[in-house]
């Protein structure tokens, strides 16, 4: 699998956090189509299906990621 530069990693995972922090989701026709642009471009660039799924596998991509902490995706315990 052919794998992103850490800084067009670093610059969508800024770009989806900066659009979801100002609620893009919920705002105009244009911030929604850049939210929609940029979740896409991550699931590609990642090999996800979902913008959730892609923050992390960026992340874990990065140089300097603890790539064996994976607790986010453990299941929790009782």
């Amino acid at each position: 699998m052919l794998m992103a530069h850490p800084a067009v990693l670093r610059d969508l995972i800024g770009q989806y956090e900066t659009l979801r922090a100002l609620n893009a989701q919920d705002g105009g026709e244009e911030a929604q189509r850049r939210l929609a642009d940029v979740s896409y471009t991550l699931c590609v660039v990642t090999g996800t299906r979902d913008a959730d799924a892609a923050l992390i596998a960026a992340r874990h991509q990065l140089p300097g990621a603890r790539v064996t902490d994976d607790s986010v995706l453990a299941a929790p315990t009782a």
